[in-house]
């Protein structure tokens, strides 16, 4: 009894750490049941590094079309546009300024929309799925949410945080310091040339700010991957279950491969009264061939050993089918050819000796 007791111990000892610890890689069907979820892998930062990149480089790009035109409607405004202070002045004139405003907007607001769909395309290709909107209770629990804010995500995500306010500073200090010497002139430049030289810093600011953000999203791209590679893994149970799923049980699926054998015997044995030789070991084996004069080659209609050559050899002798013993014979056609099969030509010569022989036998008779 002690001893069945440790045995029944050891298998749940094997079972629980089968259960327990993810070592296995995720089959295909993990994979999909994942993305279908939602749960990729994805890196935040290479959206907003895109979105700022692409954003910015259409406002560099726009700026002296926006600005002639943001200065053509002052002028407009203070000379050329008198505004009736009442209900339809103001109307039109707020009317005139969110008309220029969608101007302005409009390029901006279309970049970030397909910058925001190309960073998750190029990241995740295609995906639509409503399940991460899906409200979870789990959500609502205090101690799973005080272990999400003490996780080792949060922490990375705390780190990522810190390290851009330090390059965004370290970038702005080094910019400044490089061009210090051109604040002192600003008092001197007309408005034009002052917003120039100021877009021009902004410009350089947002496009190191941006260079760094895109090379620091490789780098998280690569950690949310290997994170949610991690995520995904399975245990060895759950390898087994879904296997079992897939393929289906073990024990069903040697019954199903035994009754398609049993088929299989019962629609050979029909076939052997088609014989026109069966060939024995003489004691294990027993397969039965016919001549196939279409093709000119013989074939065999069936084989087996044991119970199965027994079986053969009777029903060979029910119909009147020659049985002859030749233990090379039989033992090379067994194990090289199939049912249904032709004869190789190594052992034309043997099979023809042996048909021969059973012809002139039932010549004789």
């Amino acid at each position: 009894m002690e001893i069945e007791h440790r045995k029944l111990n050891l298998q749940l000892f094997g079972q629980q750490s089968d259960q327990g610890e993810k070592t296995e890689k995720p089959t295909p069907k993990k994979r999909r049941e994942a993305r279908r979820k939602g749960q990729v892998a994805k890196s935040k930062e290479v959206s907003s590094a895109f979105l700022l990149f692409a954003t910015f480089g259409v406002l560099y790009i726009a700026a002296p079309y926006t600005f002639n035109r943001f200065a053509a409607f002052v002028t407009k405004l203070w000379s050329e546009y008198p505004v009736e202070f009442n209900e339809r002045g103001i109307q039109a004139l707020l009317t005139e300024v969110i008309m220029e405003l969608m101007i302005f907007l409009a390029p901006v607001l279309a970049t970030a929309f397909l910058m925001g769909i190309l960073s998750n395309l190029i990241q995740i290709g295609f995906l639509v799925t409503g399940e991460p909107l899906k409200p979870k209770l789990e959500k609502l629990n205090p101690v799973k949410g005080l272990q999400r804010i003490f996780s080792k995500r949060a922490i990375v995500e705390l780190l990522k945080s810190i390290f851009k306010v330090v390059v965004i500073a370290f970038i702005s200090y080094t910019i400044f310091i490089n061009n210090v010497h051109h604040f002192s002139r600003f008092a001197d430049m007309g408005i034009r040339q002052a917003a120039e030289e100021t877009g021009e810093l902004v410009f350089q600011l947002v496009l190191w700010v941006s260079l760094a953000l895109l090379i620091m999203s490789i780098f998280d791209y690569i950690y949310q991957y290997w994170e949610h590679e991690q995520s995904i893994k399975m245990t060895k149970y759950e390898v087994k279950q879904e296997h079992k799923q897939t393929e289906g049980d073990p024990q069903i699926r040697s019954k199903i491969k035994e009754k398609q054998r049993e088929a299989t015997r019962k629609r050979m044995m029909q076939d052997v009264p088609e014989a026109d030789v069966v060939i024995t070991n003489p004691i294990h084996l027993a397969v039965a061939l016919k001549y196939d004069e279409e093709h000119g080659v013989p074939i065999v209609l069936a084989k087996g050993q044991g119970k199965v050559a027994d079986r053969i050899k009777e029903v060979a002798e029910e119909s009147q089918v020659v049985v002859v013993e030749n233990e090379w014979l039989a033992r090379n056609i067994f194990y090289t050819v199939e049912i249904g099969e032709e004869i190789p030509e190594e052992l034309y010569q043997a099979v023809a000796e042996v048909l021969a022989f059973v012809y002139r036998l039932q010549g004789a008779v």
